[in-house]
């Protein structure tokens, strides 16, 4: 069986039981980074006796085929990410998918949601969104904005610190400065942050500081 379970955003109390006991009985787990992984466990009170193969963004196709034999040989496999579900922009999909194509049974252990949780917080509608994860950093950037500025579903996306500023400076230019515009950053965590406004005023906001963590 594939297992894939959702982790903690930031608050270690957030973990379920799901996740803690898939943990303890997994002889296999792709974790995105091994140490923060294990600095999960010790964070949630759990010890484990898995193997742990690293599975990130970078290796996902490559350790796709080695995953699979795993699968394939009758044990089943917990898939974790460092943060909140795995396959939402994160490694995962392809891996499903692999599963799905042999007949493995695919179990999801439901838990934190970083596109959920700040869909909640901005405010904005609920009852239809769209999720866009990161941007393309330059191929496709600008089409895909273009057809975006036409969408009225509330819009989600991913950001780093780094280029939150840009982002929010070509949303203006795509969207309009007096857009709507909520920005999460360090969900759960204890400097937790969500700031409203427009998308001009977000935009000064966030320039005038030192930005760090992840954004919704």
């Amino acid at each position: 069986m594939l297992i894939l379970a959702a982790t903690p955003l930031g608050n270690p109390l957030d973990a379920s039981e799901s996740l803690k006991e898939a943990i303890r009985n997994a002889k296999f787990i792709a974790a995105e980074d091994s140490r923060k992984f294990s600095r999960l466990c010790s964070d949630i009170g759990v010890t484990y006796n898995a193997k742990i193969i690293s599975f990130f963004e970078g290796n996902e196709t490559e350790r796709l085929g080695e995953l699979t034999e795993i699968l394939k040989s009758g044990s089943d496999l917990l898939v974790v990410t460092d943060a909140g579900m795995p396959g939402v922009s994160d490694p995962g999909y392809r891996l499903v998918r692999a599963a799905v194509d042999n007949q493995i049974l695919v179990k999801v252990i439901p838990g934190p949601s970083a596109v959920t949780t700040a869909l909640l917080l901005s405010g904005m509608p609920t009852d239809r969104f769209c999720f866009e994860g990161f941007l393309p950093l330059k191929k496709g950037r600008q089409s895909l904005l273009k057809k975006l500025a036409t969408e009225v579903r509330t819009l989600i996306f991913y950001e780093s610190p780094q280029r939150l500023v840009k982002t929010l400076e070509e949303f203006c230019t795509y969207f309009g400065e007096d857009r709507d515009c909520s920005v999460s950053r360090e969900l759960t965590k204890r400097f937790e942050e969500n700031y409203r406004g427009t998308l001009r005023e977000c935009v000064n906001y966030f320039s005038s500081k030192t930005i760090k963590g992840e954004i919704v």
